[in-house]
């Protein structure tokens, strides 16, 4: 009797412990960041694709209905067809999370501005400097504890960065092969406070 005493107090005494972990307080803002994987050069003309590794780090607001807004920057570095390469882009816009347990599942939308060196295209011959840029994806998030979770992500990345003819006239080339479509990964920390 006594043995059963003491089962249902440790029992009622932890059940509230229990429904507490699984009930946590949204998250108000998320600051992340992460290891990024960009899948060929700004340069990368077929036949000579190099991929770039980077970094990509960002925060996110407080959501409303599961939806919130990001700013997200990415920089890259890498050398292909004789010229260094160090494009970042700065893009904003949606999150939107479904979370399951334990984990969150999130789409995301953005457009924003990239940049890179003058002299990026092959041999080092001179390109534009900005274009607009475009990202769609999604990713996951693991929870490591209450405040720091695991990311890993992926998606779509558009830029359109095109060669200059002439550096006294600007007469914009775009050589054909000269990549716009891009394939992005990325898994670093994120921290919720």
């Amino acid at each position: 009797m006594t043995f059963r005493f003491f089962c249902l107090i440790a029992f009622l005494g932890l059940a509230p412990l229990l429904c507490a972990q699984n009930q946590e307080p949204p998250a108000h803002y998320q600051v992340y960041g992460e290891y990024s994987y960009l899948s060929n050069s700004i340069n990368g003309l077929p036949g000579s694709h190099q991929a770039l590794n980077g970094f990509d780090a960002g925060i996110a607001f407080p959501s409303w209905r599961n939806l919130r807004f990001k700013i997200d920057v990415t920089g890259y570095t890498g050398t292909n067809l004789g010229a260094t390469q160090h494009p970042y882009f700065i893009m904003g816009g949606g999150q939107y999370n479904w979370r399951l347990g334990r984990e969150t599942v999130f789409g995301e939308g953005l457009i924003g501005d990239g940049g890179i060196n003058r002299y990026w295209g092959p041999n080092a011959s001179p390109g534009e400097t900005a274009s607009f840029a475009a990202f769609g994806g999604g990713g996951l998030d693991t929870r490591l504890t209450r405040h720091l979770a695991f990311r890993m992500e992926g998606g779509y990345q558009y830029s359109y960065f095109i060669l200059i003819n002439n550096l006294q006239e600007i007469n914009p080339v775009h050589l054909p092969g000269l990549p716009t479509n891009f394939w992005r990964l990325s898994s670093g920390l994120v921290v919720e406070f």
